[in-house]
């Protein structure tokens, strides 16, 4: 008599009772068990064709001898993982446990993309949105019941980085996309004369630079800028500029804040700088009669000078109107290609791509407070830091491939 093939129990002891077979297992006509894959008799009912019943002990719960390595081989082999049930069978008597669970679906990917932006939701707003919303609250009511402190110059700290940075700041990162070189060069502590070339029509480099002191410098220093007259005779531009930190460009207010450990910033060729034509960019002015190195003597700080490359050509000055100068009261009055003829479009600023960089300090201390008497050492230290700044301007020149790139 042919071997009987042995149905294999799991190694739980609870064998297949509770699997039903497949669409696909019961399809297969070519296997030799694929019709009764998972088949367990009842309780003294007969055995299926072709398989062995299990003796009354293995019925009564003894121990039942394992299958040979060959069937179990061709048991696994009929096996179909891949095939889902079509309904779970009826537990018998028996075995009250055979019946196994449907495993739960895990999260899908709508699920997991839930997850995350709630999560990213919740971020914003509890320490994002939330804060900012109390820190502008807080500051709209110290507005209101004043309490904020401004120096004796109406330097307001706390509206200038909190305002002022913010409207700045775009222009400088996003629109300019300025270069800043040799920051580094400005001191930590203590007082520092920042000495820059000026141009483009509207003094937007002065901005600049005061931006790149305050956001890249180590000690997030505070540029102090000397304005010429006309800037606090303008209504709104007069109180903003205060705010702002600027002061008149005149001997004892540079010096008062030199004294007190400022980094003050002049521009010497002031208006001549200012409102040159186009066809002479990046030619320094005259640097006038060097009161900002008589003032860095007397209180003994550095000079840092300043390159500034960008800022000529974002208002093409190809002509001056002197008669509207005169009525208006201005030094000048810029015509662009675009200014006056596309009216307020014409006064946006072309995006040219912008360098500042400060060079290797030129010492003071060296000399003696009283030496800012001297007209010669004066004249000398002036004709030094205006010829760093020009001779700066042109390696910068000669490095940029483009003017808005």
């Amino acid at each position: 008599m042919a071997d009987a093939k042995v149905i294999p129990f799991d190694e739980d002891g609870r064998g297949r009772r509770g699997r039903t077979p497949s669409r696909g297992a019961a399809g297969r006509g070519g296997g030799r068990h694929g019709d009764r894959a998972g088949v367990t008799p009842s309780r003294g009912g007969a055995a299926p064709l072709g398989s062995v019943a299990p003796d009354e002990g293995a019925l009564a719960g003894l121990p039942v001898a394992d299958p040979s390595p060959a069937a179990e081989a061709a048991a696994e082999a009929e096996r179909v993982p891949d095939s889902a049930p079509d309904a779970a069978a009826e537990p018998s008597d028996a075995d009250p446990s055979a019946t196994e669970p449907e495993p739960t679906p895990g999260p899908g990917p709508a699920d997991a993309l839930s997850t995350v932006l709630g999560e990213v939701a919740g971020r914003l707003l509890d320490g994002g949105w939330e804060r900012r919303a109390a820190h502008g609250l807080a500051f709209l009511r110290r507005r209101l019941t004043g309490e904020y402190q401004v120096d004796e110059f109406g330097y307001d700290r706390e509206l200038t980085e909190q305002v002022l940075m913010s409207v700045m700041r775009p222009l400088f990162n996003d629109y300019f996309r300025v270069d800043v070189v040799g920051i580094e060069n400005i001191p930590a502590t203590g007082g520092a004369l920042v000495v820059a070339n000026h141009s483009g029509t509207l003094p937007l480099d002065a901005l600049m630079t005061q931006v790149a002191v305050h956001d890249l410098h180590p000690e997030r220093r505070h540029l102090r800028l000397l304005a010429a007259d006309l800037v606090f005779m303008l209504p709104v531009v007069n109180e903003l500029a205060r705010k702002a930190g600027h002061t008149l460009a005149c001997t004892e207010d540079a010096q008062r804040l030199l004294e007190q450990g400022e980094v003050v910033g002049v521009m010497p060729e002031g208006f001549k700088g200012l409102g040159k034509p186009f066809s002479e960019r990046y030619k320094l002015q005259r640097f006038g009669r060097g009161g900002f190195v008589s003032t860095a003597l007397r209180t003994q700080v550095p000079i840092v000078p300043c390159s500034i490359v960008g800022a000529e050509e974002i208002y093409p000055m190809v002509g001056n109107s002197r008669t509207l100068a005169r009525l208006l009261g201005l030094p000048y009055f810029p015509i662009t290609p675009f200014f006056p003829w596309l009216g307020p479009l014409g006064a946006v600023p072309l995006p040219t791509k912008w360098t500042i960089q400060f060079g290797e300090p030129i010492p003071t201390d060296g000399h003696p407070p009283e030496a800012a008497e001297d007209p010669m050492l004066v004249f000398n230290l002036t004709d030094q830091v205006r010829e760093t700044i020009q001779h700066t301007l042109y390696q910068l020149l000669v490095k940029r491939r483009s003017v808005f790139f």
